[in-house]
């Protein structure tokens, strides 16, 4: 299929591009990578008005380490994340979810801010990004403002980004020392959409007790899942078998799944969060 009629914009300054989203009222669509929003555009599913096309503002391409904090633009790639030689050292969870992304070809050109923006539950970026506590900076015509994400992920699909507004970077503190991180999902094929996964980072004391404990799922709810209980029980003790057993079964307990197949993603969701904390934890020890 084709999109619907569309107008279209290709501003060159971000100043540009925030005055032609506040002038698009309620139906009009930033376009960074596409791989999100053209699919939606030829099946109809999104009709927007106008289309404001970012690949032209050259500030809002980079990613870079400033100190102990990772910078990414609005146009940095998804690929980006993936080779870079600052993210493999410092945030190599961002690394090993960006291998999960799609296939080479999206990775190439689907940005992480798009990833955010769309927010898909079942992304790998936006859970990632949720257990390394990033900030997300938005700005609009208005001006500009900052979301933790737990702020920014409403519900599927949905964000707290209002129409004029836009996701322009993310700031990711580095994790401290003797951190250990991972990434795992479960996806029918390589590429697939997953039908599971779990993203853990954990930081170990001198004595070897976690002293930090962040775990996410991703396709467990309408938004990437913090689990909180099962990072309270990790803080103040050792990364044994049973503490993470204990940990893995917390964090489906919970969990508001819906469909025939509960059972099979609830077993599925706590194998893998086993998986990505025993993983961290080998990791945070060496």
């Amino acid at each position: 299929m084709k999109p619907a009629p569309f107008a279209y914009d290709a501003p060159e300054t971000l100043e540009e591009a925030l005055a032609f989203l506040a002038a698009g009222g309620e139906d009009v669509k930033p376009l960074a990578g596409g791989q999100s929003l053209v699919p939606l555009l030829n099946f109809r599913l999104a009709r927007p008005d106008r289309i404001v096309d970012l690949n032209g503002v050259s500030e809002l391409d980079y990613l870079r380490r400033h100190g102990d904090v990772l910078r990414i633009g609005a146009l940095a790639r998804s690929g980006d994340l993936e080779r870079s030689v600052d993210v493999a050292a410092g945030w190599p969870l961002l690394a090993e979810a960006a291998r999960h992304v799609g296939h080479p070809q999206i990775r190439a050109r689907g940005t992480v801010c798009g990833s955010v923006a769309h927010a898909d539950p079942a992304a790998e970026l936006p859970v990632a990004l949720a257990a390394l506590d990033a900030r997300f900076h938005v700005r609009s015509a208005r001006g500009p403002r900052t979301l933790a994400a737990d702020e920014v992920f409403v519900s599927f699909l949905t964000t707290a980004l209002e129409p004029d507004e836009l996701l322009v970077e993310i700031e990711v503190p580095a994790p401290p020392r003797r951190t250990g991180a991972a990434f795992v999902e479960h996806a029918r094929t390589h590429g697939d959409f997953a039908l599971g996964g779990a993203a853990a980072v954990l930081s170990l004391g001198e004595e070897g007790a976690c002293v930090d404990a962040r775990l996410a799922l991703l396709a467990a709810g309408a938004t990437p899942v913090r689990a909180q209980e099962s990072e309270s029980l990790l803080v103040g003790s050792a990364p044994v078998a049973d503490v993470l057993d204990a940990a893995a079964d917390a964090v489906v307990r919970d969990l508001a799944l819906t469909g025939r197949d509960v059972d099979w993603r609830r077993a599925l969701l706590r194998e893998l969060a086993r998986q990505a904390l025993g993983t961290a934890a080998t990791r945070a020890a060496a």
